[in-house]
């Protein structure tokens, strides 16, 4: 829902004049890894958000102290704008390094663009060049990695249907070490699923400073923010201590259709192809050019995911891709994510398996009529949520409608209306075998990816 913010948002620009990134601090004591980071508004509100790293078998290398401060000043630099947000101040003042000016400009496109929904959907009025002023007072630049690295292959999994997609098809032929940020059922599940050892992945554990949820439920501002770039920084940590050469993400093509068409404002920005290509160039002139960070399902749409995802039968009770029921690892069965995941799996299974994932037939509950309207582009604006393309959406419908016999009563409805005569004469198939060029695998990726699709 859109709110109108604007008034609140110049409000606090007013009377809070700077945000300050004053420094972390590295602890490296009873077996784990914690920084902590020190962000302040105005001196007035001090925060101190945190992040564990557990040590483990794997981690085969004791990194230098000046390569963790590398590694935790960056991923500070992307963990402040959930901070900053709360109060926008006109200026973001850096001091623990020094940022040169194509930095300074590297991260404030990332912090324009992944913070696009929260000025969206707050009604706030700004541009990339007003929003902030990002300013570097630290007088040390910091060193690239001083690491080697082998051939394996970090892939970080988030508990949906994706990501058990890039690990089975990459199981076969790497060495994986599967990366879970702030781990729950679904995630641990997924790993043990894959015959992966159940403890044998790389743990992070993020810690939101409670504070900020204070500021929040008093009136400062709250919003999205790019969690997927916060993520890609996690991962370099993971590459760093594990000497995997490949970070494999799970990001499709479709991540890269804006949510709102009007002003281009992407939900899914940092799981976009723009912001993939920005953070190899990133990683590999300041960080280092060893790491192989790249999507490996860049290449594939949501539909062709769910076919693959269609056929890995032992994972489609311990799945969850639904944000709103995470904490309690359940489907809600009411929001966009689970009727989108419901919709783009409904071609390639039974209605009944549908049923038994989601506990009801949700594509039977008329209730969620105006978020399907969302979801199959009758209405302007998609929802503000990992799905899939339009096109996508309506073409999953579509052939739902030609192979069954019986349909759920919004595909009923959707069978009478205009979309239906629209969209009717898509070429199902070939959106099955297409492969988007806009990509960063190598040939042995491509090769392991296009016989997922045979």
């Amino acid at each position: 829902m859109k709110r109108n913010n604007n008034k609140i948002f110049k409000q606090l620009r007013n009377r809070y004049s700077s945000f300050i990134f004053n420094g972390f601090s590295i602890s490296t004591d009873n077996d784990v890894v914690k920084v902590e980071f020190d962000f302040r508004i105005d001196n007035e509100f001090f925060l101190k958000p945190t992040l564990t790293i557990p040590r483990n078998s794997f981690m085969i290398y004791s990194l230098p102290f000046e390569d963790l401060k590398t590694l935790a000043f960056n991923l500070g630099m992307v963990e402040l704008i959930s901070y900053w947000k709360a109060a926008c101040p006109k200026k973001i003042i850096v001091k623990p390094f020094n940022l040169n000016k194509e930095q300074v400009e590297w991260w404030k496109k990332l912090y324009f663009n992944g913070l696009g929904e929260f000025f969206f959907t707050n009604g706030i009025e700004t541009t990339q060049t007003d929003f902030v002023e990002i300013i570097s007072e630290g007088e040390v630049d910091f060193q690239q990695l001083s690491i080697s690295l082998t051939d394996k292959v970090i892939v970080p999994v988030g508990g949906g249907k994706d990501s058990v997609v890039t690990l089975e098809i990459l199981k076969e032929n790497f060495e994986l070490i599967p990366l879970i940020l702030n781990p729950r059922k679904a995630t641990t599940d997924t790993v043990e699923v894959a015959g992966l050892e159940k403890d044998g992945f790389f743990k992070i554990q993020r810690t939101i400073d409670p504070l900020l949820l204070k500021l929040n439920e008093s009136g400062f501002l709250n919003g999205h923010t790019p969690f997927s770039a916060l993520l890609a920084f996690a991962t370099l940590f993971a590459s760093a201590m594990t000497g995997a050469h490949h970070i494999a993400l799970s990001n499709e093509s479709s991540a890269n259709e804006p949510t709102d068409s009007n002003s281009g404002v992407n939900h899914q920005y940092s799981k976009s192809y723009e912001f993939e290509k920005d953070f190899r160039q990133y990683v590999r002139k300041y960080i280092s050019p060893n790491i192989n960070y790249f999507s490996f399902l860049r290449p594939l749409s949501e539909l062709q995911i769910a076919r693959i995802f269609s056929g890995f039968k032992k994972y489609h009770s311990v799945f969850r891709s639904c944000n709103v029921g995470s904490k309690t690892d359940s489907w809600c069965v009411k929001c966009s994510k689970c009727l989108f995941t419901a919709i783009i799996l409904s071609p390639f299974l039974e209605r009944q398996e549908i049923i038994n994932i989601f506990g009801k037939d949700i594509l039977d509950d008329d209730t969620l009529q105006p978020v399907f309207n969302e979801l199959t582009g009758t209405t302007p604006v998609k929802p503000f949520e990992c799905v899939g393309t339009v096109d996508e959406v309506n073409a999953a419908i579509i052939q739902t409608i030609n192979i069954s016999d019986k349909l759920p009563s919004l595909l009923s409805k959707y069978k009478t209306g205009n979309l239906y005569n629209i969209n009717q004469n898509m070429d199902f198939d070939k959106l099955l075998s297409d492969f988007n060029e806009e990509h960063f695998l190598n040939e042995k990726f491509i090769k392991m990816l296009l016989t997922s699709l045979e």
